[in-house]
């Protein structure tokens, strides 16, 4: 009784180069499924990142399983059509992929932007910090100006009406009076005044000087806001020292009767410190290194994907070999085309059409060489040959002609006894 299992042919050098690429493929194929999946479950998680902001996580979940599993299946669709073979069906595949590559890479944009952008949203944000500071201090050290310049000019006027009392020239004194030269009355009163503003500017000294201290606290807690291992500790260390000169420039101020400066308000710490908010207004600050992230991911899907699904699956059994090289040998239209590959055309001739020839059996062959990518659709009517294929073609070309050489050689005269 013939044995019924599947026998695989054991020699030939064909068959051999043959077993030891497919081998090769398979690993990489192997190897290609986890890789392909851990590319689409980390395009999803940034996908979903960004979905989550607009709409319901569990809605946002939902789009994003969809969208990398269109990518994966369109990406694996493509590698098994030729665009002229059904256009229609090439380009829904196509442009289905395009949609869903275009929404991952739009949302994924968002995880990426925040992570790239996040040092620089610190440093825009310490610098706003600093130049609210700045304008408010330059407002302020305008007002300390002013200040000390009324207040000189009020000492000077003070320190001159003493002189003039005391050598009798001041105008306030009465005409039998002036000229009188010594500590009178009128030099007295004006020496107390004099005395009381003296003891005045000499407060309003201290002030500014505790005033200047407070600012340069103010700096030193300014700087400390990028190297602080403490942020939140540093942060509000310098709101209190803004908050310190903000209330000894409002007493100085008032006690001198002028327009408090505007003091800008800081942000809040949570607001200091808040991540990005994906929006639409990130793309305004478009980040070429946040896309080209982005991109990155989904290409590699695309393309391992495609690969995936490009390479040729396992070997055909010695039964199938026979039953592909009879068949193939009944087409009879073949050419090199453009991508070097041998083309033939799987249409039946017009003898054929005409004799009602029934090509059944050589087009199950090219359906079974389809589904196992030895061949490649080009069009309606043509296949070419996948690179597996022509090792098998070979072996099979090779055995046919070997066995035609042993029938063309004359047989020896038997050895008579």
């Amino acid at each position: 009784m013939k044995d019924s299992r599947i026998k695989l042919r054991s020699a030939g050098l064909g068959y051999l180069i043959n077993r030891i690429q497919t081998l090769f493929v398979s690993m990489l194929r192997i190897w290609t499924i986890p890789i392909v999946l851990m590319l689409s479950v980390s395009s999803g998680f940034t996908t979903y990142y960004g979905l989550s902001h607009f709409i319901t996580p569990w809605i946002a979940l939902i789009i994003t399983i969809a969208i990398q599993s269109i990518i994966v299946i369109c990406s694996l669709e493509m590698a098994g059509i030729h665009w002229t073979a059904n256009r229609v069906r090439y380009f829904s595949v196509v442009s289905s992929l395009c949609i869903a590559v275009t929404a991952s890479i739009t949302f994924s944009y968002f995880k990426f932007y925040e992570i790239s952008e996040q040092e620089s949203l610190h440093i825009d944000r310490v610098q706003q910090i600093r130049q609210d500071i700045k304008s408010y201090l330059g407002s302020v050290l305008a007002q300390k100006s002013q200040l000390l310049q009324n207040h000189q000019q009020a000492l000077d006027k003070a320190s001159a009406d003493v002189s003039q009392a005391y050598f009798g020239t001041h105008e306030q004194i009465a005409p039998g009076y002036k000229n009188q030269i010594g500590e009178g009355p009128f030099w007295r009163h004006y020496n107390q005044i004099y005395q009381e503003k003296k003891q005045a500017f000499q407060v309003q000294e201290q002030a500014f000087l505790d005033l200047d201290a407070k600012i340069r606290q103010l700096q030193t807690s300014l700087g400390d806001l990028d190297v602080a291992q403490n942020q939140e500790t540093a942060y509000y260390q310098m709101l209190k020292n803004y908050q310190d000169i903000q209330l000894i420039v409002n007493q100085l101020s008032s006690s001198a009767g002028l327009q408090l400066p505007d003091a800008p308000m800081l942000m809040t710490y949570k607001q200091f410190v808040e991540e990005v908010k994906p929006s639409f207004a990130m793309w305004q600050g478009f980040s070429w290194f946040a896309f080209a992230c982005a991109a990155m991911v989904d290409f590699f899907t695309v393309l391992l994907s495609y690969r995936l699904e490009f390479t040729a699956p396992g070997p055909l059994t010695v039964q199938e070999e026979e039953l592909v090289f009879e068949c193939l040998r009944q087409f009879s239209e073949f050419r090199i085309n453009q991508n070097d590959e041998l083309e033939m055309v799987i249409e039946k001739s017009e003898l054929e059409k005409a004799r009602r020839y029934s090509d059944w059996s050589r087009m199950f062959v090219v359906g079974l060489l389809l589904s196992r990518g030895f061949l490649r659709k080009v069009d309606a009517r043509t296949v070419e040959f996948a690179p597996s294929l022509y090792p098998l073609i070979a072996e099979k070309m090779s055995d046919k002609i070997a066995a035609l050489k042993a029938k063309s050689l004359p047989k020896a005269p038997a050895d008579e006894p």
